[in-house]
């Protein structure tokens, strides 16, 4: 791509103007669910998700899933809260705010995959989290969650270009950001870091969102960026991705997000990969039953 070109699409995305603003909901969201889950209150998220007639609807329907073992029909967000706890409710109360954002009529990802992959992130990283020591373990599930973020904006703003790096990325099993880089000069890590900024996302998710495939390029919050790094390419390397296979071999000590997430949490030097890895496979059935819960086209 010529160098006019690249700056033709770094214009457009300037103003974000096509981009819908953040669901009234979920920078209050946001904000409460980012204190650690000991100091949230029942009272508190019952009232944040009252705001929202359509999230607390969504609650509910998740709440009396068969998938969370429910006997008993929940039949208020407050009973839905104590039902299933301040993390599972952290996540559906996140997770469906961030769902109303994929376009309606957009052609370039199938939106259950970029679902499964984003919400297979947030578990890979918490609990990835959790095995290595790294202390905040919502912290680590909420940058999974929203990793990928640049992939709306360019849904929304740069839909033809998209399709192209979308093709591309498909036929030669490489790396959707790198296709992207290819056809369009730029990447979804680029987009993402424009829209996260004019959310007023806490620098940690600014830092995630803009470098999840440049750990190295970073300079701040390089312990969560790392971890949200390698967790993504565990993802995309055991079938949950972007909706085809990468076509190669990697090896996670030789990543450079292994290096910096060391430096935080020494006990990932004897991390089991391969029995975590295979772990994953566990993982997947979970991710497609949420993501059907969810993620339900008009």
């Amino acid at each position: 791509m010529s160098g006019e070109a690249k700056e033709v699409l770094l214009r457009r995305l300037e103003g974000l103007e096509q981009m819908p603003s953040i669901p009234v909901i979920l920078g209050p969201l946001l904000r409460y669910f980012e204190q650690p889950l000991e100091s949230l209150d029942v009272q508190g998220a019952v009232d944040l998700i009252s705001q929202d007639k359509s999230l607390a609807a969504q609650c509910l329907h998740m709440a009396n899933s068969p998938l969370f073992g429910r006997w008993q029909k929940v039949d208020s967000v407050r009973s839905a809260v104590v039902a299933l706890g301040m993390q599972r409710m952290r996540d559906i109360a996140l997770s469906c705010s961030v769902l109303k954002l994929m376009p309606d009529d957009q052609t370039g990802i199938d939106p259950t995959v970029f679902w499964e992959h984003s919400l297979g992130c947030a578990l890979v990283s918490r609990r990835f989290a959790r095995r290595i020591g790294f202390a905040d373990h919502g912290k680590a599930y909420l940058a999974g969650l929203l990793h990928d973020l640049g992939i709306l904006v360019n849904l929304w703003i740069l839909p033809q270009e998209f399709q192209k790096a979308m093709a591309l990325a498909r036929s030669r099993g490489i790396p959707l950001h790198e296709a992207e880089s290819e056809t369009m000069g730029l990447s979804h890590c680029d987009s993402g870091r424009r829209l996260a900024e004019q959310w007023d996302l806490t620098p940690e998710l600014v830092e995630v969102v803009s470098w999840h495939h440049q750990v190295e390029s970073a300079s701040n919050h390089r312990a969560l960026l790392a971890l949200v790094s390698l967790s993504d390419l565990l993802c995309r390397m055991n079938g949950l991705g972007h909706g085809f296979i990468e076509e190669r071999q990697v090896n996670f000590l030789e990543q450079p997000g292994f290096a910096l997430l060391l430096k935080e949490c020494p006990t990932l030097e004897s991390f089991d990969w391969a029995r975590f890895t295979f772990e994953l496979e566990g993982y997947l059935d979970e991710v497609h039953r949420l993501v059907s819960l969810l993620y339900r086209p008009k």
